[in-house]
């Protein structure tokens, strides 16, 4: 087994979420806005998706050398299960569902002479005799057999958790809601992979690989730059908000000028800065990244360091705020009145009274987050280029866009996967936003 930098800040992460989650399960003023997150049908809804990326992405970040690999390569559990998509590449650019390929070229008919047309594809509906008039009824025919397969696969699980957590899920106001989600998205998975097994469902780009893999590829990347950013950023804008606010004086003017200074200098520039020093050392210790995958993973731990440095001001302005006026409130002069130490005042009344701005702000950041990659791979700082991530898919799309016929199929690809990811994320955070809030919450 290979532990990547980013696996393993993952896992810590998982670990970090479960252990707090633990920690706060009978905490009251934690429940009673859990109980409303759980009541909301937009919010349970949005959380099932956002956990289906989520286990995508961790099953991505599982990495070893396979037993029969002569070489270097590393691959995840992910890879290893769709190998079927990685092996059956084609020649060049084929459309969704195609038998051929997306352009017309000189091809060598079976008795000799050449003709100009459009070649039979390698592996997307090899299956077929006469594509013109068999391609339509398989693909129908299939998806029917796919979606029945998922369908008798979902009925099994129920009637196996029918003794407890069906029961569980149905008694809750929002359980069928997130019934109907999983089932949605288990028989849509289902079919598309099952697809996938006959032809490039969403196509394949000019080296002929599939874009259906490279979208599934590109969530481990999204929630990497959402997630180990945010761990990033977290600890220095909760640190530095509420000691600016709790002791105010030179404390706040230092941190002040900190953020300010900071703000000042185009977020862009230190990024290209902090890429271009990672090739630097890179290409000076070659001996330290003999995998590919090894130095895509560094560079993309160091984009997540430096988009965390560069973003964890504007939060601190919010708890620098907040601490302010807390700082004021009676029961927090009282503590100073009966000598209570700054530190216990800090982690006792401070911190827990601002944690609802900094769990909004979380959720709030991870789809600006997730857009930010995409903007950052567009203009060619963002990832490694051998990184499967939908901004490298959309800066490829940008030549693609321009030929004729239009390749529209990989910038559509990457659009949609991102979309759902950033719907998700944004009406999750909607919904704790409500939660939390305190002045929504005053009876």
């Amino acid at each position: 087994m290979i532990v990547l930098w980013t696996d393993a800040l993952i896992f810590i992460l998982c670990f970090i979420m479960l252990a707090l989650a633990f920690y706060l399960r009978d905490k009251e003023h934690i429940k009673r806005p859990l109980q409303q997150i759980v009541h909301s049908k937009i919010g349970m809804v949005s959380l099932v998706v956002l956990l289906f990326f989520v286990m995508v992405g961790l099953l991505d970040s599982v990495h070893y050398k396979p037993v029969d690999n002569k070489g270097n390569e590393i691959i995840s559990l992910l890879d290893a299960w769709a190998a079927p998509l990685r092996a059956h590449g084609e020649k060049t650019y084929s459309a969704p569902f195609a038998a051929t390929l997306y352009s017309k070229e000189m091809m060598m008919l079976a008795d000799g002479p050449m003709q100009w047309g459009y070649p039979r594809l390698a592996f997307g509906g090899r299956h077929l005799d006469d594509p013109v008039t068999q391609l339509l009824p398989d693909i129908l025919q299939k998806t029917v057999l796919g979606f029945m397969q998922a369908t008798g696969l979902c009925l099994l699980a129920a009637l196996l958790l029918s003794g407890g957590g069906l029961k569980y899920l149905l008694s809750k106001p929002t359980g069928k809601a997130v019934l109907a989600t999983l089932f949605i998205m288990l028989t849509s998975a289902y079919t598309l992979c099952y697809l996938s097994g006959y032809y490039h469902v969403l196509g394949t780009d000019k080296v002929g690989e599939d874009v259906f893999y490279q979208a599934i590829k590109s969530i481990r990347t999204g929630l990497v730059i959402g997630t180990l950013t945010t761990l990033v950023m977290l600890p220095m804008a909760i640190l530095f908000g509420i000691l600016a606010g709790f002791f105010r004086g030179w404390v706040d003017d230092i941190i002040q000028y900190l953020y300010t200074t900071l703000n000042s200098i185009p977020s862009v520039l230190l990024i290209a800065a902090s890429i271009l020093m990672v090739q630097v050392y890179m290409a000076n210790h070659e001996e330290n990244f003999t995998s590919a995958i090894v130095r895509a993973d560094m560079r993309l731990l160091f984009l997540c360091l430096i988009l965390g440095v560069t973003s964890w001001t504007g939060l601190c302005r919010l708890l620098r705020a907040e601490t302010l006026k807390l700082r004021e409130m009676e029961y927090v002069q009282a503590a100073h009145a009966l000598g209570v130490k700054q530190g216990t005042i800090l982690i006792r009344h401070i911190l827990p009274n601002v944690m609802h701005i900094v769990l909004i702000s979380v959720v709030l950041d991870f789809s600006s987050l997730v857009l930010a990659e995409a903007v950052l791979s567009y203009i060619n700082i963002g990832v490694d280029p051998t990184t499967y991530s939908w901004g490298n898919m959309i800066n490829g799309a940008r030549l693609e866009m321009a030929r004729e016929p239009v390749v529209w199929w990989s910038l559509t690809a990457a659009f949609v996967f991102m979309f759902a990811l950033v719907l998700a994320a944004n009406l999750f955070a909607d919904t704790v936003q409500d939660a939390f809030d305190p002045r929504r919450n005053i009876q």
